[in-house]
């Protein structure tokens, strides 16, 4: 189980700020009016190098229990039982109130541990402001900007030092896999979920659109492996999207690929990889998400070899940043070749959950720069000295060096080419990172 962690405090001190701000994108509605939160949000986040468990909570509030803000007040204390970890917000900017402080009393008597978290502390006096919190008797405050991003070095070091001891790295058994169908209209996405399934869990139909918000199902796949599947609504151009109801539908169906781990981009046969298609893979790829493909209608297809081609050309062309991609001819409609499909998806997850070991990752390392050294960068050298890979989901390598920022993007192309082809990583985004390194005889070093 991942570690949680809690958001808690008083109405409108930016509780849902900093929880968009751990996530890294957009999830709690923000706005300056107090209680906007009135339900707990949940998302899992990157946090101090692991993975954790986020939780964003309604305001507390002195309030009856048969009140909004008492019913509001008993599920954030719900979700403080079930943490491993809180953050107390605070305004710095209007310090201390009787509310702060009533809360604060509270919270010493649990036995949940505390971060004292000093909120909009931008500006030139923010800092001085975060001293007031030392009377809430929970530590040393971390002076932030949820805003602006000010001071979460600081809030990562903290929390890190507050989590529980991580076990060894264990998937657990229960823990589904988090799959989303995506493409456009009418390319036979329903149609699929109910063919995974067995079951018209779907409706379907000739006419598009059909779907038009994100259903979520869960099942077991013939491994016995728990999956969540979501069906999205089939995204069109952005040019043609004009009513209310179906822009709701496309931020749906994005915010489900940004949550699954494995896309299933479904390509109708007959028409082929158009624009469409692509763009919905770069998202993937953007997004971090692997990626494979179901080739839909295949049996209404006369020449398959040729289509095939057409499909591996347009994905060597427009999609070398996924190179690999695995792509599984079958039918929805009819059942035929969707066996394929969930072992490709295992296959393709394993990959984009796979790390390497630091010591095989340098020997890798080693001899592509013998292969191939650094070109020089404005007449000098650039020294490429070791990499690392702090995580996977996606695989991440990041390569330090003196002036390695410096390097030009045919480079990095060549090393993440290099990278995916060494340790078998077909069809998953690869991220390159580059951090370069203080040198003392930098005027020398030509």
């Amino acid at each position: 189980m991942l570690p949680t962690i809690v958001i808690l405090g008083r109405p409108n001190v930016g509780k849902s700020s900093l929880f968009n701000r751990l996530v890294g994108r957009k999830i709690a509605i923000v706005d300056d009016t107090p209680g906007v939160t009135r339900d707990r949000k949940e998302a899992e986040a990157r946090i101090a190098g692991r993975d954790v468990r986020l939780l964003d909570t309604a305001g507390l509030e002195e309030a009856a229990p048969e009140t909004i803000q008492g019913r509001m007040r008993a599920s954030s204390e719900a979700a403080l039982r079930e943490a491993d970890l809180a953050l107390f917000v605070m305004d710095a900017r209007t310090g201390l109130t009787p509310a702060d402080r009533a809360f604060a009393t509270w919270l010493r008597r649990q036995s949940v541990p505390v971060i004292l978290v000093a909120n909009k502390t931008e500006g030139r006096f923010g800092g001085q402001a975060a001293f007031e919190a030392y009377e809430l008797g929970l530590g040393d405050p971390v002076a932030i900007s949820a805003e602006h991003g000010d001071g979460m070095g600081e809030l990562h070091d903290a929390i890190r030092e507050h989590l529980p001891a991580e076990a060894e790295e264990q998937e657990d058994p229960d823990r589904p896999l988090r799959l989303a169908i995506i493409g456009r209209p009418n390319a036979g996405k329903s149609t699929l979920l109910n063919a995974l399934l067995g079951q018209e869990r779907m409706i379907t139909g000739p006419e598009p659109g059909l779907t038009r918000d994100s259903v979520a199902v869960e099942w077991r796949d013939e491994t016995g492996a728990l999956v969540r599947l979501v069906d999205t609504a089939g995204l069109r151009k952005k040019a043609r999207i004009e009513q209310a109801l179906e822009k709701m539908s496309a931020a749906a169906s994005i915010a489900a690929l940004k949550e699954c781990e494995v896309a299933i981009l479904v390509v109708d046969a007959l028409l082929g990889m158009e624009e469409q298609e692509l763009r919905l893979a770069r998202l993937a790829e953007r997004e971090g998400r692997a990626v494979v493909i179901a080739l839909n209608k295949w049996d209404a297809v006369e020449d398959r070899a040729a289509a095939r081609r057409r499909i591996e050309d347009v994905l060597t062309a427009s999609l070398a940043q996924m190179r690999g991609i695995t792509v599984v001819p079958l039918s929805a409609q009819t059942g035929r070749g969707v066996e394929k499909l969930m072992p490709a998806v295992r296959e393709t997850y394993a990959h984009w959950n796979r790390r390497i070991p630091t010591g095989e990752l340098n020997r890798w390392f080693e001899a592509m720069l013998t292969r191939h050294p650094p070109p020089l960068s404005e007449g000098r050298r650039i020294k490429l000295r070791y990499a690392t890979m702090p995580k996977a989901r996606p695989p991440t390598v990041v390569v330090f060096g003196t002036r390695a920022e410096q390097l030009p993007e045919d480079y990095r192309r060549y090393l993440v080419n290099g990278f995916r082809e060494a340790f078998a990583m077909p069809g998953v985004p690869i991220r390159l990172q580059l951090r370069g390194t203080t040198n003392p005889y930098a005027e020398s070093d030509t």
